[in-house]
């Protein structure tokens, strides 16, 4: 029998010997946020049924509670949804080895050349997949407990591969390495080259559709009446911990994310099902109005979401981080500029002016934690 062993470690030379370890006895690891408190931690292991922990001690202690695993599961990472419990995702071995196999040969890497660095958390699939691509495929890794910038760039070259998120990559020349994975939320504007952007969930155990094309293996399916995104391949999750339904019958993963295909074929995704906004019995997509309000020169970041309205059922709100120094736009300014290239009634009829963004450890916007005040509403 297999049991579920978390890792209570940073990233580093222990945690992915304690990875090893697990793997060698035919367990698989489930790693746990290192920013966690107490608490939380043990809620999070009692829910995923964790059998044994490891601390920093590399001491395994054993937990009441624990539930098995099957033979050849690899992981089970924890869904890094905003609200509600966290539900593991399985990941086989044989799913975190198509995952990394597919990924280095679209990003051509050479173990003999190359060097991959880890620093976005590993209780996150696009952090933990760069350590177990290394493992996977033989090629150098440096793990870090975490993004710092200083060491970060200290470890950087043109031989080196790193992944990060949009938070990170402003802090990040990119051009101090050979490619960056670029994942996690929306990517900015104007990006370098060598800076690749990617889609994926921790259901697909990292990206699968890398600058809008498939990896090899993987096929993409959009809902023609709801423009669902769907996906299939050998690196999908084997299931939930909680038993929870995962893939159909046909192997298909929905994934709850809306999209569309460019005329050459790009998959472009245009947001989460549950974000879309109907205002006036409109449909109103985030993504499009961001992309819109990001163009304006004060803007330095922007979300858009929908609050309830008596008269319009939801209204299309902004919020504006504007650029250091600068004094933020208006509400009419960035009405004018999203009506430039969109329907009038896509354009945000609140806007709130604030210093940050709510977001998750790996760069996605708390649509939920966005608070409402600023300029009242338009009419």
């Amino acid at each position: 029998m297999s049991d579920l062993v978390a890792i209570d470690v940073a990233g580093g030379p222990l945690f992915v010997r304690l990875l090893h370890q697990i793997w060698d006895r035919g367990d698989a690891a489930l790693p746990v946020d290192q920013r966690l408190p107490h608490r939380a931690k043990e809620a999070l292991l009692s829910t995923l049924a964790a059998a044994w922990v490891v601390g920093a001690d590399g001491e395994a202690v054993r937990r009441t509670g624990g539930q098995p695993v099957d033979p050849g599961d690899a992981l089970v990472m924890a869904t890094s949804g905003t609200t509600g419990q966290p539900k593991g995702v399985i990941l086989t071995h044989d799913a975190v080895a198509a995952s990394a196999r597919a990924t280095s040969a679209r990003l051509g890497v050479d173990p003999a050349t190359h060097r991959w660095l880890a620093c976005l958390p590993l209780n996150h699939v696009g952090g933990l997949s760069v350590v177990t691509r290394s493992l996977v495929t033989g090629t150098p890794c440096d793990v870090l407990a975490g993004y710092d910038a200083d060491a970060v760039g200290a470890l950087a070259g043109d031989h080196v591969m790193v992944s990060l998120v949009a938070t990170a990559l402003r802090r990040t020349p990119p051009e101090l390495f050979h490619t960056v994975v670029l994942g996690g939320s929306a990517p900015p504007q104007g990006l370098a080259p060598n800076v690749v952007t990617t889609y994926g969930l921790t259901e697909t155990g990292s990206g699968v559709v890398y600058d809008g094309v498939p990896l090899e293996g993987v096929e993409v399916d959009i809902g023609a009446r709801t423009g669902e995104i769907r996906l299939r391949g050998p690196m999908l999750l084997r299931a939930y911990r909680d038993g929870t339904p995962a893939l159909d019958a046909d192997g298909w993963l929905a994934t709850g994310d809306s999209g569309r295909r460019s005329p050459d074929g790009r998959l472009t995704v245009t947001g989460r099902m549950s974000d879309l906004i109907i205002s006036g019995g409109e449909n109103v997509w985030p993504g499009p109005v961001e992309e819109a309000i990001r163009r304006h020169p004060a803007v330095s970041e922007v979300a858009v979401a929908g609050r309830p309205d008596p008269e319009w059922g939801q209204r299309v709100v902004a919020w504006v981080v504007p650029v250091p120094g600068a004094d933020p736009p208006s509400l009419d300014e960035l009405r004018d500029l999203v009506g430039e290239s969109m329907p009038r009634y896509a354009a945000p009829r609140h806007l709130v002016v604030t210093a940050a963004l709510p977001r998750t450890s790996i760069g996605k916007v708390r649509r939920d934690a966005l608070p409402l005040d600023g300029d009242p509403p338009a009419g």
